[in-house]
């Protein structure tokens, strides 16, 4: 294993995992004993050449009886699914496997797994009773035959995508040595209707597209939603007084809105700072667009720019140090860099072409943009001091990328160009991408998307 490797996993890291508790709401985790042929403790599964050879892992469906067989397929699907999908794991053909899952949840034959290519192997068992579910799962290093990982989760029996979620999350830890981001929701504009009269409705899923359901009915347009560091509330822009964009907070629990505040001029792409207690926006007052942070409590602004410009798009650092946002007041829309208080203003994109839409990843070492000119759009990254740009992805048009709460994916939507004045064949689709620039992926939606944010993690 390289130790530079960001992969690189060590021994300690392999050694935490996850304690008895309440990981969520209704879900309960136990850790499990080791299994009685356990090898030794803390074997690493090599790791270090995920990005160019992902991680061969077996997962058969859960065991388990009567209605609890389908849920463990079920879960089995939903995990494979999230491996798969991360682009760092290669889940096994199942028309491959030797053992049966229910031989593997009592006693894995390790030499059965290792001879169809498995480093990893995910066993468990499911029982259903008073529709409460108890789900047991473990991890095994294949090739020393070492537990990894055992834990059970006990939730109501309509909790079990969460746990498939909750598993994936654990798996993708325990191999990589960093967070998951499977137990994680998208907020995003759902857009239906001719193109010249869309209707724009908040909506939110899963990080998977599955349990879609809509935020708003239609009546008024919403554009750029942004969760709250807890992930149960989002600001995002409305137009819903008389057409003029306001900001709204949005009680996701409740259904609850109430406009940030009465402000003069339009106010335009809100941000939550990382503690929570302020939302970040653009305000336009005469001919100019500045900055300006709005104290949650008292509602009270203070004003950050006055470039003479339109400073937009607005994102803290995940410490809340800095802030970078886009503004023409170089004469060109370019992305800027400033202290929290608005001072030390510095600009940090310099290739060809226009920046906008920034978004500082939560590790704090990215900034993601999209980058337009020349007839076509782009989904990149630079670091905080605008070197090390790379393009991740180019198009006619796409915008808005957004960063998973472990900061190795990116979902940004893209368009498809109209194919006659009535607006056919146009689409609006949101798609994910690692940040070196693979696994492109479309994220599914029953209708056209656009400006997908990404939640934390839930759990």
């Amino acid at each position: 294993m390289n130790p530079c490797s960001p992969f690189a996993l060590t021994r300690r890291r392999m050694l935490a995992g996850v304690g008895a508790g309440l990981v969520a709401p209704g879900i309960f985790a136990t850790p499990l004993p080791a299994a009685a042929q356990q090898a030794t403790q803390g074997a690493v599964i090599d790791i270090t050449r995920a990005r160019t050879d992902p991680i061969p892992v077996a997962i058969p469906d859960l065991a388990g009886g009567g209605d609890a067989a389908r849920v463990g397929r079920d879960i089995a699907r939903v995990i494979q699914n999230n491996l798969r999908n991360s682009g760092l794991f290669r889940p096994i053909d199942r028309q491959a496997f030797i053992q049966t899952p229910e031989s593997a949840a009592q006693t894995p034959r390790f030499q059965d797994w290792r001879v169809i290519g498995a480093q990893a192997l995910v066993t468990g068992r499911v029982v259903e009773q008073g529709g409460q579910l108890r789900v047991e799962f473990r991890l095994w290093d294949v090739l020393p035959e070492a537990q990894l990982q055992g834990t059970a989760f006990t939730a109501p029996a309509a909790n079990w995508r969460r746990i498939a979620h909750l598993i994936s999350d654990v798996i993708y830890e325990r191999l990589l040595g960093e967070k998951g981001y499977f137990d994680t929701r998208v907020v995003y504009v759902s857009e239906t209707g001719p193109r010249d009269r869309r209707t724009r409705r908040l909506a939110i899923m899963d990080q998977d597209g599955e349990n879609h359901r809509f935020l708003t009915d239609g009546r008024f347009a919403a554009l750029t939603p942004r969760f709250h560091p807890s992930a149960e509330r989002i600001a995002f822009m409305s137009y819903r007084d008389r057409g003029q964009p306001q900001v709204v907070l949005f009680d996701i629990g409740s259904g609850s809105q109430q406009v940030l505040g009465n402000f003069q001029g339009m106010t335009l792409s809100p941000r939550f700072a990382p503690d929570g207690r302020s939302v970040v926006l653009s305000s336009t007052r005469g001919g100019d667009a500045n900055i300006y942070v709005v104290d949650l409590a008292s509602r009270r602004e203070r004003q950050l720019t006055s470039g003479g410009g339109l400073d937009v798009s607005p994102c803290y650092s995940p410490d809340g140090n800095q802030i970078v946002f886009n503004s023409d007041r170089g004469g060109d829309q370019q992305l800027y860099v400033m202290d929290a208080g608005g001072g030390n203003v510095r600009r940090i994109s310099f290739g060809r072409g226009r920046y906008a839409t920034p978004v500082w990843s939560p590790r704090g070492d990215l900034i993601a943009f999209t980058r337009f000119g020349g007839g076509g759009f782009a989904i990149g990254v630079m670091r905080p001091d605008g070197s090390g740009e790379r393009i991740l992805s180019e198009g006619w048009a796409m915008e808005g990328p957004t960063f998973a709460p472990n900061g190795r994916m990116l979902m940004f939507y893209r368009e498809s160009r109209a194919t006659d004045s009535r607006g056919g064949g146009y689409s609006a689709r949101i798609a994910s991408i690692d940040i070196a620039g693979f696994n492109e992926r479309p994220v599914p939606t029953p209708t056209d998307a656009t400006d997908p944010a990404w939640s934390p993690l839930l759990s």
